[in-house]
């Protein structure tokens, strides 16, 4: 409680003491609000929503607005739901979830019936055609870029000046592990390409080559998301396309906004046919 307090009378600066039990604090109020899904559908977020909050508020609200009820086989392409708050939700909790990481975390729900499956995005141990819904939540940015920050020492593109296209093997695995008729949801930041070591900004190119992969194996939709200094609202895509991320790591593209990571993210709805 002392640090929730403290986080706002220090002025509500993202990452300061306070910053994740806040974040956390307010992604379970997003996620459990029905007038928030509702807004979502209308492509209308509450005014000031997710101030000075990193983009995970905004991600999580479109996911569980968008994914359906009831029970389906579950990929979380990521771990980005292996949080109790997630797992134990009404629209988690009958589903039958699979966690595809790279190795065992701090959480783990075995009594829940969620199956861990460790390794590769790039080459999934999993069946063709399996999955009737498939999410990868802020994770793709992540393929063949520095992850020794999160205790993987994997070889990846050590030129920051380039892109890297691995991101498309790992599109084809998702695709490929999908049903006929089955979803696939994915997150990431857009704007102007950057390379930030540990994660790499997705700009209109690569964001192409990925659509048409989707173009050829079903239907599509893309949905932006920018941030104000006022918090997150919907956007065009020519309203995001110079957009520069804040890395909280480095410093870089600390800007008077307070942006705590993001400052635009794509969210893609694919439906396979």
């Amino acid at each position: 409680m002392r640090l929730k307090e403290s986080y706002f009378t220090e002025g509500q600066i993202p990452w300061s003491p306070g910053y994740n039990y806040h974040k956390t604090e307010k992604i379970i109020e997003a996620i459990s609000n029905e007038n928030l899904k509702e807004s979502i559908h209308n492509r209308v977020l509450p005014k000031g929503y997710g101030y000075r909050i990193d983009e995970r508020i905004v991600e999580y609200a479109w996911i569980f607005s968008t994914i359906p009820e009831g029970t389906q086989r579950f990929l979380d392409a990521g771990s980005t739901f292996n949080f109790p708050y997630i797992v134990s939700h009404p629209l988690i909790e009958k589903k039958d979830l699979t966690i595809f990481t790279y190795s065992p975390e701090h959480y783990a729900f075995n009594r829940r019936r969620i199956s861990y499956v460790y390794g590769d995005l790039r080459e999934m141990s999993l069946k063709d055609s399996y999955f009737d819904l498939v999410v990868s939540q802020s994770t793709i940015e992540h393929i063949d870029m520095d992850n020794s920050m999160y205790g993987y020492e994997l070889e990846h593109n050590k030129n920051v000046e380039t892109k890297s296209y691995d991101y498309l093997i790992a599109v084809d695995e998702m695709v490929r592990v999908l049903k006929s008729g089955g979803t696939l949801l994915l997150t990431f930041p857009f704007g102007k390409f950057e390379n930030h070591g540990f994660f790499q900004q997705f700009d209109s190119e690569m964001v192409k080559r990925m659509t048409d992969i989707f173009q050829k194996q079903g239907s599509y939709d893309l949905t932006y998301f920018k941030y104000d200094p006022e918090g997150w609202r919907f956007a065009e895509m020519n309203e995001v396309t110079e957009m520069e991320s804040f890395n909280p790591h480095t410093g870089r593209g600390l800007k008077e906004d307070h942006a705590a990571h993001s400052r635009a993210i794509l969210c893609v709805k694919f439906v396979k046919n």
